[in-house]
């Protein structure tokens, strides 16, 4: 009979031995933005920006076979970074970089920067803390932009600064 130790460290060699790896492509991008934050208690009340930086982590979706278990492209990756870029880019150019994102129930906000001629605004239906936008890429800008392909954006991670990011992952 197996001592208990022996046992445990033997089931972990087994599981580790049968784990699955896999495999990201991620992608980096970076755009300035204001916002503000609704209700906020501290400074980041008033209309303020930042140079925000955004690792797209992208993942296969297309089904395993046996000669390809990590699900790569016929050239071996996940998909080219570039067409990432393609997608994503454009997308935050034309409604994020450069222009104020607001809640849509910041009224007194959306007043004032409807005032400026010509300034860029995106009404967010939440708050526009940088979790809420992670979180808006992931679920609602991610699956349209690469809907026609077989890879999936299953994390985000979003630096608002030089310190301060979050990370938002499928569940």
């Amino acid at each position: 009979m197996l001592k208990p130790v022996l046992l445990t460290l033997c089931l972990a060699l087994l599981n580790k031995m049968n784990s699955k790896q896999t495999i990201s492509a991620v992608r980096k991008l970076q755009f300035c933005a204001g916002h503000r934050l609704f209700k906020h208690e501290s400074k980041c009340r008033h209309l303020h920006g930042h140079n925000y930086q955004i690792f797209l982590h992208a993942q296969s979706t297309s089904n395993i076979s046996e000669s390809n278990s990590y699900n790569l492209d016929q050239i071996g990756r996940v998909i080219d970074f570039s067409i990432l870029k393609e997608r994503f880019l454009p997308w935050i150019e034309e409604n994020w970089d450069h222009g104020f994102i607001v809640w849509q129930g910041d009224l007194e906000a959306i007043d004032a920067l409807r005032a400026i001629p010509e300034q860029k605004l995106f009404l967010l239906d939440s708050n526009p803390t940088a979790e809420n936008l992670a979180l808006y890429l992931l679920n609602q800008v991610a699956p349209k932009l690469l809907a026609d392909t077989d890879v999936s954006i299953y994390k985000i991670v979003l630096w608002e600064t030089e310190n301060c990011f979050v990370e938002v992952t499928t569940a």
